[in-house]
């Protein structure tokens, strides 16, 4: 999955290209991934599914 998300160490935001679907504790998606020019993990909130 390719998304794009904001880096803190990097301070700037990042295409992260083989990033995976979770779901955390409280159900709600997000995507993780791995910058791709420091290699800080970063993630990004996905909205939620309609149903």
């Amino acid at each position: 999955m390719e998304f794009e998300a904001y880096c803190v160490k990097c301070r700037e935001k990042r295409t992260i290209t083989d990033g995976k679907v979770e779901v955390n504790d409280k159900d709600r998606r997000m995507a993780k991934g791995v910058c791709p020019v420091c290699g800080t993990k970063v993630t990004r909130f996905l909205p939620a599914e309609d149903k």
